[in-house]
């Protein structure tokens, strides 16, 4: 089963009233020859209106404000997405001496996915990861990055909590533990440093129950459903995906949500408020099947917007760690 209905809510708490506040979504699925997104909806409570545009990786980016005084902001974003088979990688791929040749090139034309960048500093100490993922690589591309990729999931622990949304590599490497992002952001350092454009890919991982064909039920997985791995562009190949917290292949339970060149690019939810008070976050991911008992696929009815307060100081929410 490849057509799933998710449904992602996440909600503010403020210790007192806020107002103005103005936030970004990043939260539909993407929409090319690899996945389809068949529907898409946000709802906000307090009510809100929105609008969309395409920001500069071509993501889908869903803006709306919330002027009126409020103590909680939630946001429901819900969407039908069928995810398509990959096509079959290369048997073969350059070799690592044929890409030193071109990454003259490359490294002008995708300077933007080459570039160290906050969360994914050039370090030192990815230079070891580098060597021994060429000594297991055979000489090619693809051989080297799938190294790097096993690598990370053989050496680091995955532990939620051992960072936080805004650790760089440094943070992962110093105690060879993380999540989901952080291992994400070790492969695009280390595929960079050697050359290669690299991606960071957000989205969601589908537990494998609800994947199962035979699956009927919703299942309520919280915020570890929101997922990240990393795309390199592979010379002659285009751009091939690898996810070193899975430890296995990218297939039909990824769903793509957005492209950037670390998490700090594609944060599900984004924004800024004016008040004094402090926040808490929560996040919640619902997964089924898209077609119910008699085949059909509903999203729930949308809202309208609210009268406006007055401001006080500014201030960022709070975004959630990919998991």
């Amino acid at each position: 089963m490849n057509r799933y209905h998710l449904v992602h809510v996440t909600e503010f708490a403020y210790d007192g009233p806020v107002s103005e506040s103005y936030n970004e979504v990043r939260l539909r699925p993407m929409h090319d020859e690899r996945q389809s997104c068949l529907s898409f909806r946000v709802t906000t409570a307090p009510q809100s209106n929105g609008s969309s545009y395409q920001d500069a990786f071509g993501n889908s980016v869903y803006e709306f404000n919330v002027l009126r005084e409020h103590q909680r902001l939630k946001i429901e974003a819900e969407s039908i997405v069928l995810t398509h088979d990959l096509p079959e990688p290369p048997v073969e791929s350059p070799t690592l001496a044929e890409l030193d040749r071109l990454s003259g090139d490359r490294s002008e034309e995708y300077f933007e996915f080459i570039a160290p960048t906050e969360y994914v500093p050039h370090l030192p100490e990815i230079r070891e990861f580098i060597g021994a993922a060429e000594e297991m690589s055979g000489g090619e591309v693809i051989g080297f990055v799938q190294s790097l990729s096993d690598l990370i999931h053989k050496r680091f622990q995955y532990l939620p909590g051992a960072t936080h949304v805004h650790s760089s590599i440094a943070d992962c490497l110093s105690i060879g533990a993380g999540v989901c992002q952080d291992f994400a952001h070790v492969l695009l350092g280390a595929a960079r440093m050697r050359g290669l454009p690299a991606r960071y890919v957000s989205g969601y991982l589908v537990p494998a129950r609800t994947a199962a064909a035979e699956t009927k039920q919703e299942e309520v997985i919280g915020g570890q459903a929101s997922h990240a791995w990393a795309e390199i562009l592979i010379p002659e190949s285009g751009w091939m995906a690898f996810d070193p917290t899975l430890g296995g292949p990218v297939g039909l339970r990824h769903v793509r949500i957005a492209y950037g060149r670390d998490y700090g690019d594609v944060a599900p939810v984004r924004g800024v408020y004016k008040g004094h008070a402090g926040q808490r976050l929560s996040v919640d991911v619902r997964v089924r099947p898209a077609l119910d008992g008699e085949g059909r696929e509903q999203l729930a009815n949308t809202n309208a917007a609210p009268p406006p307060s007055a401001p006080v100081i500014e201030r960022p929410q709070q975004p959630a760690q990919q998991q």
